[in-house]
């Protein structure tokens, strides 16, 4: 079937959201005379995990742990380092092909549309979006496909004719469960050995052109591989 539509995951695909998500609670840790352990830091499943965050860090600081005042300037900090932020290397690209070949794009996070509404206005990328799905829309987080499955609806498209595109594990997990096919980029803090069911794994969007993800994509026999195949497109095999 022919591909109509990308579609992408947002935080740690689309901006690099998840080393600011880090490096935030890192600095709130610090302010406490704390060192975080990045292990077991994220989650493998979508949706809002800083309620257990926040335990841990109460836990460890003891007494006189503020609550309210962690989560106002860690929010803080964390503004600011989001605010510095652009589109993940060689996403734009992508983005500008994907409209020179009339393909319609679409996010689907687990993420808040705060959130993601907001980024994506940062970085003068909304426009380029035909719909968002995001997480207070679903009952359930990825790995659960219904984010993917709400983007599909709202394209009108079966999962035959998109593609997804994300940064973890349970990401791909989710667009296989809602029928999709997936090009992991996995994020700097993502283990690359976990994502051996992508379709094609990738180290950034940089590394190959759109065109050349679409050839890798592509069944054998299809025109698109042939002309892979005869060097006009590069193909992963």
């Amino acid at each position: 079937m022919t591909i109509k539509a990308l579609i992408f995951d947002f935080d740690g695909l689309l901006m690099d959201t998840e080393t600011t998500l880090l490096d935030s609670w890192r600095w709130e840790w610090r302010r406490h005379g704390l060192e975080l352990d990045p292990a077991g830091f994220f989650a493998d499943h979508g949706g809002d995990i800083n309620e257990s965050r926040y335990a841990a860090l109460a836990a460890a600081a003891g007494a006189g742990y503020d609550r309210e005042t962690s989560h106002a300037l860690r929010s803080a900090y964390r503004k600011e380092l989001n605010a510095a932020l652009q589109p993940a290397p060689g996403i734009t690209g992508w983005l500008d092909r994907a409209a020179d070949l009339g393909l319609r794009l679409a996010v689907a996070s687990s993420s808040p549309l705060w959130h993601v509404g907001a980024m994506l206005d940062q970085a003068g990328l909304r426009s380029r979006f035909e719909v968002l799905a995001t997480g207070e829309e679903v009952a359930a987080h990825k790995p659960d496909p219904a984010v993917y499955l709400l983007a599909l609806e709202r394209l009108g498209l079966p999962a035959g004719a998109a593609v997804a595109f994300e940064d973890t594990a349970h990401g791909v997990a989710a667009a296989h469960a809602a029928g999709l096919r997936c090009v992991a980029v996995p994020n700097p803090h993502a283990d690359h050995a976990r994502f051996t069911a992508a379709e094609l794994l990738l180290t950034s969007a940089a590394d190959r052109s759109l065109d050349e993800v679409l050839a890798a994509l592509a069944p054998p026999g299809n025109p698109v591989r042939r002309r892979a195949e005869h060097g006009m497109l590069p193909a992963d095999d």
